[in-house]
């Protein structure tokens, strides 16, 4: 279980510390072997390409870079706050309880 993460793609979460302070994204992806996550509009890098069929121009583009999980903080879909994560067994099944107002959050 040392590579499972609190919070996973689709969820909602809210950046708590670095330059994004504040901000709130979508978890496009989630690594939890590197314990990183990507989250929509947050982390902007520069990439650059080199010229291919589909983009024959190349360029520099910006995309979401990776952030460490413990900067973010899952948004509960029930209270609409920020909160940690507790767990709870149903039926033999793991599943991830806010901590504000103690509900079950959906996958």
């Amino acid at each position: 279980m040392a590579n499972s993460l609190n919070v996973h793609r689709g969820d909602r979460v809210k950046v708590i510390s670095g330059k994004d302070a504040g901000k709130e994204g979508k978890v496009l992806r989630a690594y939890p072997e590197k314990q990183r996550v990507v989250v929509e509009g947050v982390n902007k890098v520069k990439k650059h390409t080199r010229p291919t069929q589909k983009q024959p121009q190349g360029g520099i583009l910006e995309i979401e870079g990776t952030i460490h999980v413990s900067n973010v903080m899952l948004v509960c879909p029930n209270c609409g706050e920020p909160t940690r994560v507790g767990h709870s067994r149903e039926g033999g099944v793991r599943l991830r309880v806010c901590k504000r107002c103690g509900k079950q959050i959906e996958k």
